[in-house]
């Protein structure tokens, strides 16, 4: 059994919260660096960490690499960074990566492109609203003293339960991080669980392929107080020698994007797809079709088991393969949401190798969704809602982006022909198609539209908390 390193682990990496179901995420810029460094010494004691389980109240920290630069980090430790995350989300090479085009556009955003630059993400997660919003009062009433001042701030939450704003169950088939515990609730919870390396979610860790997660480090002279792990010899990661002293060490990549979701647009493209021949709605084939979309009916249960129609019991479900059970997507399409964001066993050349190539790309999902529920999920009320998406992993590169455009935003994916993800895929890339599988003939649903638009993001470094000691040091 691996031994993690609680103490200086922020506690998001190991547990997603769901105790506390109300949160708040503060997007912060850096106004005056000695400021907030004396702001970062003083949050350090309320930082929860992965030890123990805080009943009331939670808080995490993290950084763009704008923000490190502006609080004083040394040219070479910030050269250490992964590619990625130095470059930023809203460039145009990754722009292009990730199908940031049209609506999804950064020039568009809310929040964090250049004209809206974010440094900091300070989450706070709480029991109620009444403990997140007395919390968030608190903090901002230090902030400008603390040399900051406020992009945005996102409520989250809320107590919305686990169901997202299209009205599906969410955040079923997650994998575990090795030495966290959690393996046997999720057997318990969803009857299976895929335990990954701690270096797919920790820099300075051993990955899938056995090497050490490489991150950024210091030489030993810009670390006079000692605060950081020393390299050893036979632990050198890509980015660092031994010798020198490891920033990243229990630090984690977090992404983070806001994605609007257009629930009547969504649901009334359904309905006009799944009428009858006499112009009628349907409500169970537009159900239906929806569940086709997602790859899981509404309750959580997956298409797989349950082709015919929705399983509450199988809400929780997700010990299914598709090579077996489903190999020509007759009964979750081929290019469903679910299928496409994790194809486990169905994309190599027998299922094994399929399964561990699918598993070098996964990520651990920590988002919230914002805004009320459409009371109505045909009528428009013209408020904001969606999804605050928020994932942790070691290589932005390998893991998130891989995802976003190998499998979301794949035309081709697994023999399929100019459609991407149906949900959440770039369709300027395709014909705006989705092909439903079925004997004798598929079905082809065509005109698709952008029903999710991302409004803003960014990529944040997660530090230990010697990492936020030596920040708040500089």
């Amino acid at each position: 059994m691996v031994e993690l390193e609680r103490k200086d682990i922020q506690g998001i990496v190991v547990s997603a919260y769901k105790h506390l179901p109300c949160a708040t995420y503060l997007l912060l810029r850096i106004k005056h660096a000695a400021a907030t460094r004396a702001w970062i010494a003083d949050r350090i004691p309320e930082i929860t960490s992965s030890e123990g389980k805080h009943p009331a109240l939670s808080t995490n920290l993290a950084f763009t690499h704008g923000g490190l630069q502006s609080l004083g980090l040394k040219q070479d430790a910030l050269d250490g960074f992964s590619f990625p995350f130095q470059q930023g989300m809203d460039t145009d090479y990754r722009s292009r990566l990730l199908g940031d085009t049209q609506e999804n556009d950064p020039n568009g955003w809310e929040w964090g492109s250049a004209a809206n630059r974010v440094d900091l993400l300070l989450m706070v997660f709480g029991k109620d609203s009444t403990v997140v919003d007395a919390e968030v009062l608190r903090q901002q009433a230090a902030l400008d003293r603390g040399g900051l001042t406020i992009v945005k701030a996102f409520p989250a939450g809320r107590e919305k339960g686990t169901h997202e704003h299209f009205g599906f169950a969410d955040g079923i088939g997650q994998p575990v991080m090795e030495g966290t515990g959690n393996k046997e609730r999720q057997l318990q919870r969803t009857h299976h669980a895929t335990e990954l390396p701690v270096g797919e979610f920790l820099l300075g860790h051993a990955n899938v392929y056995g090497v050490i997660a490489p991150g950024p480090a210091v030489k030993p002279e810009d670390d006079p107080h000692q605060l950081l792990a020393v390299i050893p010899a036979d632990a050198t990661g890509l980015n660092a020698e031994a010798g020198m002293h490891d920033l990243g060490r229990n630090g984690s990549y977090l992404v983070f994007r806001q994605l609007a979701q257009h629930v009547a647009e969504f649901w009334n493209f359904l309905d006009a797809a799944s009428r009858g021949p006499n112009g009628t709605s349907n409500p169970m084939e537009r159900e239906r079709l929806g569940a086709k979309f997602v790859g899981r009916w509404t309750s959580g249960a997956p298409l797989v088991l349950s082709p015919g129609q929705d399983n509450p019991e199988l809400r929780s479900e997700n010990n299914f393969t598709y090579y077996e059970k489903d190999p020509h997507g007759l009964a979750c399409p081929i290019g469903s949401h679910v299928r496409r964001a994790n194809p486990r066993d169905s994309l190599g050349p027998d299922p094994q190798t399929a399964l561990d190539s699918a598993n070098r790309h996964r990520i651990l999902r920590r988002g919230r969704s914002y805004g009320d529920r459409l009371k109505n999920v045909l009528v428009d009320d013209g408020a904001d809602r969606g999804l605050h998406f928020i994932c942790l992993n070691s290589d932005i590169e390998r893991q998130f982006e891989f995802v976003q455009q190998t499998w979301l935003n794949n035309p081709v994916f697994s023999g399929l022909y100019d459609e991407v993800d149906p949900l959440v895929g770039d369709v300027a890339k395709g014909d705006r198609l989705f092909t439903v599988q079925a004997e004798p003939l598929r079905c082809r649903v065509q005109n698709l539209g952008r029903f999710v638009v991302v409004k803003g993001g960014a990529y944040f470094f997660l530090p230990s908390l010697r990492a936020l000691n030596y920040l708040a040091k500089l």
